[in-house]
């Protein structure tokens, strides 16, 4: 499978195997980041951007507010697994922080803890 990539994701852009962006990689380094992670950028991240390669400048250019997993693979036109992969090398060297989404109980649904938050927010307002 390739993907067009280029500045803007427009055709005319490179074609670049979808393995090659992540070095035949299929997972990510550390824990699991599900889909609706959060990533923002460190500072660390702002200063060496320039020495990063382009797909990793773009999703340190898309940090700089809070996105998630699933927006970084859209914006880069891979699948989230290979956004997956490319966001774990930037959190693992500094570059980025992943706020994954609260736990859930084993039924499925919020924490106590989330829905007691939640309720003292409704009731501030």
């Amino acid at each position: 499978m390739t993907v067009p990539y280029g500045p803007d994701n427009r055709a005319g852009g490179r074609v670049v195997p979808v393995y090659a962006l992540t070095r035949g990689r299929t997972r990510s380094a550390g824990k699991d980041m599900p889909i609706e992670s959060l990533v923002t950028v460190t500072e660390h991240g702002l200063r060496s951007r320039a020495s990063l390669d382009i797909e990793y400048r773009k999703i340190i250019e898309l940090g700089q507010r809070p996105v998630s997993l699933f927006e970084i693979g859209i914006a880069l036109g891979v699948p989230v697994g290979v956004a997956r992969v490319l966001v774990s090398d930037l959190a693992a060297s500094g570059h980025l922080v992943v706020h994954a989404p609260p736990p859930v109980e084993a039924g499925g649904g919020p924490s106590p803890e989330l829905l007691g938050r939640l309720l003292d927010g409704l009731r501030a307002h």
